[in-house]
């Protein structure tokens, strides 16, 4: 088999876990789900690999945890419906469709991210497949940010993240909506709290819109019906990569990733003593696997579809599209691989996480 598609990072019970038992899709407890943007699009074909038939989903007797914000909220709220495949399929081409002007407004970015979620969901509802629980993770503002979105009030949050992550807490609190009890997530673990909301016909679009709400590129949500009044914004300021408690559940946490290493924050990619979380005791049953170096550089500009695309390409949409389309088939060869790797883990391929 060709492996130079892809990595395995794993944690210390994880590693052990697939050296003595190998892999089950019953192992599995968990799938963590990153912001990151059109990053996102390559880990699709994985997905619908994983949902399509490997997972079993159907057959579970126990719960499977979907967890993500932004674009990774997004697959897994396609991932979980009853029609898993079409969903996600309707999200690759939707997502990869993306049009704008050449400047355009928070307005105009926010409708486009609207019809977008109501794409995948196909209505205002999201109903799982039976033992699936969905976590959407958004961050409202609070304090300096409250009812704030000026630029002045983000760029004193980042100032605030870059002398400690937990000052970041003084602007933003974790908001996680939720379709079924992800009970692992309960109590608050850090310094953001936790406020859970249930998700339901009059709340589920605005939660999706709100955890890929960029800040000073789209509006925030505002007073989402369920939740504590105020401006909710990309789940990603807080959970980048979903540096979440696993270690509270049991089984396997599966992390389809676009890199080998977990940020905490969005705020964090640009500090590098904190960008790489390491020997991190939540991480001990997390199994992360990701396109490899050989894989990236085969892909146009030799890395992953990015938000940086929109002004590399300017107003020429078709060659940004042709370049998204064409990363997202070649990322049917490392979703192959991957797949094959699950079925028939090589633990000598396992590095430390």
């Amino acid at each position: 088999m060709k492996a130079a598609s892809f990595e395995v990072r794993a944690g210390t019970n994880a590693a052990t876990h697939v050296r003595t038992n190998g892999l089950a899709p019953n192992d599995i407890t968990c799938i963590p789900a990153a912001a990151g943007g059109p990053k996102g699009l390559a880990l699709l074909p994985l997905d619908v690999l994983l949902f399509g038939d490997w997972l079993k989903v159907d057959l579970r007797t126990q719960p499977l945890h979907l967890v993500g914000a932004s674009i990774g909220a997004w697959r897994m709220a396609a991932a979980a419906q009853h029609r898993p495949l079409e969903a996600l399929q309707r999200l690759g081409e939707y997502y990869t469709a993306q049009r704008y002007g050449r400047h355009p407004t928070p307005r105009q970015v926010s409708a486009v991210f609207q019809a977008l979620v109501r794409v995948i969901l196909l209505g205002p509802r999201l109903e799982p497949q039976r033992n699936v629980t969905v976590s959407v993770i958004t961050a409202r503002g609070r304090g300096p940010l409250y009812r704030n979105r000026s630029r002045q009030g983000f760029a004193r949050a980042a100032l605030d993240n870059a002398r400690d992550r937990a000052h970041l807490a003084r602007h933003l609190e974790r908001v996680v909506f939720h379709a079924g009890d992800p009970q692992w997530l309960r109590p608050a673990y850090d310094p953001f709290g936790l406020e859970m909301v249930p998700m339901d016909p009059s709340n589920v679009v605005d939660a999706l819109q709100a955890s890929g709400s960029i800040p000073l590129l789209s509006d925030p949500v505002v007073d989402p019906s369920g939740a504590p009044r105020g401006e909710y914004w990309d789940g990603g300021l807080i959970d980048y990569h979903l540096l979440l408690p696993y270690s509270r559940m049991r089984g396997i946490v599966l992390y389809p990733h676009f890199v080998p290493y977990l940020t905490p924050g969005w705020l964090d990619k640009h500090l590098p003593w904190r960008k790489r979380a390491r020997h991190h005791p939540w991480l001990d049953n997390v199994l992360l696997i990701c396109p490899s170096r050989q894989f990236l550089a085969r892909l146009p500009n030799g890395r992953l579809p990015d938000r940086r695309d929109f002004k590399r390409y300017g107003d020429d949409d078709a060659a940004r599209m042709k370049a998204w389309r064409y990363a997202l088939n070649e990322s049917q060869r490392f979703a192959d691989e991957a797949m094959a790797w699950l079925q028939r883990p090589d633990p000598t391929r396992i590095a430390p996480l």
